[in-house]
């Protein structure tokens, strides 16, 4: 899978997922800006990037701050040329009981695990249809396609995620531009290991494959739908999830 020459861009890149998609991108060879809050932690992705021979830049960026998202997409193309794919990763949680939810932990995950999606996606197209190449990755959640008690504001903007991959897809599919989703299911990540024990052990016992995903296992399948082999793929939801939901 062969992404040399290609540049990617990649949300919520300081930690978990997106850590380990920026990481991917840059083994398969593509150029990497890798953007999120923790500027620190950035730069030790981009170190380890530039430590193995690659090319990587980091980016400070809040994505629910829309001017922020319009600056660093011009910034990413200012210093690389282009942006080939977007990894749409960055995402939050603020769990409680709908009945108890307060309106600005719904805002605030749906504005930025769903409104940030659609901001980059409309601030980087642009450059992916003067080239008539490109890929839109959206790493949506098992809980968007299952739904899970006490997450109604995540598991509908993941939920929401699903539905732009698709509409995206339908758009610029013309253009050799190609929109699809990864969906992971119970991932080891800083967001699960701070879950108690008791539901973690129940997570696992509803995988079929016996074990916890791992951010490496969701970055592979970025890498796959980025890439040439991916090419005829579009408006897909692929699942790393052990097997939990099927069907």
């Amino acid at each position: 899978m062969n992404l040399s020459g290609r540049v990617a861009l990649v949300t919520g890149a300081s930690q978990g997922i997106g850590h380990a998609c920026a990481l991917k991108l840059a083994e398969a060879g593509a150029t990497v800006a890798a953007a999120a809050r923790n500027q620190e932690k950035l730069n030790e992705v981009v170190g380890k990037i530039a430590g193995a021979g690659g090319t990587a830049a980091a980016f400070a960026l809040d994505v629910s701050d829309e001017e922020q998202i319009k600056s660093v997409m011009k910034a990413v193309i200012t210093q690389f040329g282009k942006i080939d794919i977007l990894v749409n990763n960055a995402g939050i949680t603020r769990d409680q009981l709908v009945m108890r939810m307060k309106r600005a932990d719904w805002d605030s995950v749906i504005q930025t695990n769903l409104t940030s999606a659609y901001l980059c996606t409309q601030a980087a197209i642009g450059s992916m249809l003067k080239q008539r190449w490109g890929r839109i990755i959206n790493v949506t959640s098992i809980f968007g396609q299952m739904g899970q008690a006490g997450q109604a504001n995540y598991a509908a903007s993941k939920a929401g995620l699903i539905g732009l991959t698709m509409a995206i897809a339908r758009e610029v599919g013309s253009r050799n531009i190609t929109c699809n989703a990864v969906a992971p299911g119970f991932i080891a990540t800083a967001m699960t290991d701070a879950l108690p024990a008791e539901l973690k052990e129940a997570g696992l016992k509803a995988v079929p494959l016996g074990r916890i995903g791992t951010p490496e296992d969701v970055a592979g399948a970025v890498r796959f739908l980025a890439s040439e082999e991916a090419s005829y793929i579009t408006g897909h939801v692929l699942n790393v999830n052990g097997g939990m939901l099927m069907g």
